[in-house]
């Protein structure tokens, strides 16, 4: 056999996002790097897997399809291996695919990371951002091993773990008349320009807010980007809902925005691990469930003002 799973690894990359610039954002290798290995792995097996399309990224020729499936399977079994020899050596080690919702993974996803590998440093995690459904799927196809995300619509087959529960609450811009309130209810809200997180489950939840209480929001804009909603909130756009509480005050252009506790019993969104059920867990995954159980609380959540703190501030 003379390519290699590192081969692969770039070609499963490649495949999976159709764009060697978005497999070298994703695994965070140089584009040459990618092309050479696909190049190498298609004159080695003398097949043609991509078509390459000018200004347009690639797409899986028929073998190349089938190839991305065997590729997929190898790299499985590859993996397994480390499994295989922690649970005989009694050694965390290996590689885990971890997925994290996308408004949590800037805050929580490095520091959790890097502090599992320090307390086992043979282990190396291999972050995914996405949002909820894409999460779910990637369970289901094995494609990450855990998910951190919320307790919204998790199926029958998934268990999950809560850690902390994220009250919701409202987010204005430092000039907005609201701003200087210790609190807020939806009834002020109502009329005023919101700019709504418009990403699958996450608008349901926050719409819900409001029909629970009889009452019509008014969007102003739906963005699925939540840098994009913080900055156009702190430049006075309108407010925003959210659960997720960044130490920083700050949006991306260095304006301020404030955030305001929302008065009354509003159903929170719970952080928690995702697995599956059916599959035996690892050690690897094991010690990865057990130290972000430790590690996350009312009293920490990396990256966040964790809930615990905010009310000692009120």
């Amino acid at each position: 056999m003379r390519f290699s799973l590192r081969q692969l690894e770039y070609f499963i990359a490649a495949g999976e996002a159709g764009s060697i610039t978005q497999a070298s954002e994703r695994i965070n290798i140089s584009q040459p790097s990618i092309s050479t290995a696909i190049s190498q792995l298609e004159q080695e097996l003398d097949v043609q897997l991509f078509v390459r399309h000018h200004a347009q990224g690639l797409s899986l020729t028929p073998a190349g399809r089938t190839m991305l499936i065997e590729a997929k399977r190898l790299i499985d079994q590859a993996e397994s291996l480390y499994a295989v020899a922690s649970e005989a050596s009694d050694e965390v080690r290996g590689q885990l695919n971890v997925g994290c919702l996308t408004t949590l993974a800037p805050m929580i996803l490095p520091e959790l990371a890097i502090s599992f590998r320090t307390g086992f440093p043979n282990a190396n995690i291999r972050p995914h951002a996405d949002h909820q459904e894409t999460l779910l799927s990637g369970l289901h196809k094995a494609m990450i091993d855990v998910a951190i995300t919320y307790d919204l619509q998790i199926p029958t087959d998934v268990e999950f773990t809560p850690l902390v529960d994220l009250p919701v609450h409202a987010v204005v811009g430092d000039n907005h008349p609201l701003a200087r309130h210790s609190a807020v209810t939806l009834e002020e809200l109502a009329n005023l320009p919101l700019i709504l997180l418009d990403l699958p489950l996450s608008a349901e939840y926050f719409l819900a807010i409001f029909m629970k209480e009889g009452l019509q929001p008014n969007i102003a804009f739906r963005i699925s980007h939540p840098d994009v909603i913080r900055t156009m909130v702190a430049n006075g756009y309108g407010y925003t809902l959210a659960n997720v509480t960044p130490r920083s005050d700050l949006a991306l252009d260095g304006r301020k925005v404030v955030r305001v506790r929302l008065s009354g019993e509003h159903r929170p969104m719970t952080i928690g691990l995702a697995t599956l059920k059916q599959i035996r867990k690892s050690r690897l995954l094991t010690a990865f469930v057990g130290h972000a159980r430790s590690f996350i609380s009312d009293a920490y959540i990396p990256g966040m003002v964790p809930p615990a703190m905010g009310q000692k501030k009120r």
